[in-house]
C-alpha cells in the first residue's frame, strides 16, 4: 500500500557515539570516541551539516565490543542543551522504565530545550540485561504488547488530564501531569519512534507510534514493511513516518568505498560478533512469523549491529545520494546514519552527499523546498 513520495525534504539523524567500541564491531580503526566532549562537538557538527534528529542508544551493561556506555537519556539531555537545534531520541526501554516516570523526565526535558525533546521506544532483545537488574524477561510478542502499552500511556499522560489506563502490564488512575510538554505546530506531544522488524513490531507502530525506524534492508525489504504499516495505520485512521538505518561509506570512488567495507568486515572481532549474533537471532527467531530484528542476518551483516549494511550506502558522493533519493521515493521520511569515523563523515555527509540530495529532491513532483544549512 504506497502513500506516494514525501513532499518534505528528506530528513537525517545519526547514531550518537554513547558506547564505546564504534558502530562496527571491527579492528579497523575508527576515529571516533564515547566521551563527552566529542560527543558534544558531533553534535554541533550535525546540526551544522543537515542533521535534525541524533539518536542516543541505550545500554545497561557491557556487552559485545560495547565496554562502556553514557546513560541514553541524561546524555541526550546533555547534547540537546549545548546545541540549538538538534532534536535527540533518548532510547527507552519498558520494562526497565515506568512510562509515568519517563513521562515526567521528557516533559521537563522538552522544556529545558524548547520542544526538541523525541524518545525512541525499544522493546529490548538483550535478556542479559533484564536478567542482571532482576526484571522478567518476556517472549518476544508480549515485549511489544507492553511497548504498546507504555506508548499509550506516555501520549495519553502527554495529551490528557486524569489520565485513566488499565492494561496488562500498566495502571493509572486520575493521573494528570503538569506542565505537559510543549504543544508546537509540528506535534501535538515529543515524537514517538520505535523500532523492530517483526510483523508485531511493524503493526504496532501502525497503532500507535510516530516514526517507525527499521534496520538494515534493500528496496524490497523497506517497500514490504511500508505496506504493512501504511495499512495498519489506515485501519486506525493514522499516518506513520518511515525510518532507515544505513551505515554510510562515501569515497573518492566505489572501489576504495568497498575496500573500506571488506577491510571493516575483514578484521571483525569474530568472537564479539558471534556471541552477538548468538544472543540477537534467538530474539528474532522467537517472533511468532519468525520475522523478528536480525534473523536472516549474516555474519557480514551483524558485523554492523544494526544490519546497516544491508541499506548499501556505499559508493561515491553522487551514488549514495541518488540511492537515498530512489529510498525516499519509496516512502522514507528520515535516513538514520551511523559511520566509521562519526564527526568526520558527518561533516562529509553535509559538505559532499547532502546538496546533491537537495538538487535531486527539487526535481521530485511537489517537493517542499529544502531549509538552508546554517553555517558553523
Amino acid at each position: 500500500m504506497s502513500v506516494g513520495i514525501p513532499t518534505q525534504p528528506l530528513k537525517f539523524a545519526y547514531w550518537v557515539p554513547n558506547v564505546s567500541g564504534g558502530l562496527v564491531t571491527s579492528g579497523i580503526e575508527q576515529r571516533t570516541d564515547w566521551n563527552w566532549d566529542y560527543n558534544r562537538e558531533t553534535a554541533i557538527a550535525a546540526e551544522n551539516n543537515g542533521f535534525e534528529y541524533a539518536l542516543s542508544q541505550v545500554r545497561y551493561m557491557a556487552s559485545y565490543s560495547a565496554e562502556y556506555q553514557h546513560e541514553s537519556t541524561s546524555l541526550s539531555l546533555a547534547i540537546m542543551m549545548a546545541t540549538e537545534r538538534l532534536k535527540v531520541m533518548a532510547a527507552v526501554h519498558p520494562g526497565m522504565w515506568h512510562p509515568g516516570v519517563f513521562a515526567n523526565f521528557g516533559a521537563t526535558a522538552d522544556h529545558l530545550t524548547g520542544g526538541r525533546f523525541a524518545t525512541n521506544v525499544v522493546s529490548g532483545w538483550f535478556k542479559g540485561e533484564f536478567t542482571a537488574f532482576g526484571e522478567p524477561w518476556l517472549e518476544h510478542d508480549e515485549r511489544y504488547r507492553r511497548t504498546e502499552e507504555f506508548i499509550s500511556c506516555l501520549k495519553g499522560i502527554w495529551e490528557q488530564d486524569h489520565f485513566e489506563f488499565k492494561g496488562d502490564f500498566y495502571r493509572f488512575h486520575d493521573y494528570s501531569l503538569k506542565p505537559k510538554p510543549l504543544n508546537t505546530p509540528e506535534r501535538p506531544h515529543p515524537e514517538i519512534f520505535q523500532g523492530g522488524n517483526s510483523t508485531a513490531a511493524q503493526k504496532m507502530a501502525g497503532r500507535v507510534s510516530d516514526f517507525y525506524f527499521s534496520n538494515g534492508k534493500d528496496f524490497d525489504g523497506v517497500t514490504e514493511q511500508l505496506d504493512v504499516i501504511n495499512a495498519t495505520a489506515a485501519e486506525h485512521d493514522r499516518t506513520v513516518k518511515f525510518g532507515l538505518n544505513g551505515f554510510m561509506i562515501v569515497r573518492d570512488t566505489e572501489k576504495e568505498a568497498r575496500d573500506t567495507l571488506r577491510e571493516i568486515v575483514d578484521k571483525a572481532n569474530v568472537e564479539q560478533v558471534e556471541g552477538f549474533r548468538q544472543a540477537v537471532q534467538q530474539a528474532g527467531a522467537s517472533a511468532s512469523d519468525k520475522k523478528g530484528m536480525w534473523a536472516d542476518s549474516s555474519f557480514e551483516d551483524l558485523v554492523q549491529y544494526n544490519d546497516g549494511f544491508k541499506t548499501q550506502l556505499i559508493g561515491t558522493a553522487e551514488q549514495v545520494a541518488e540511492r537515498l533519493v530512489e529510498y525516499k521515493k519509496l516512502g522514507v521520511d528520515l535516513s538514520l546514519l551511523c559511520f566509521l569515523h562519526v564527526k568526520e563523515e558527518i561533516e562529509q555527509f553535509g559538505q559532499k552527499v547532502l546538496p546533491i540530495i537537495r538538487e535531486m529532491e527539487a526535481e521530485l513532483p511537489d517537493a517542499e523546498p529544502a531549509p538552508a544549512l546554517a553555517q558553523a
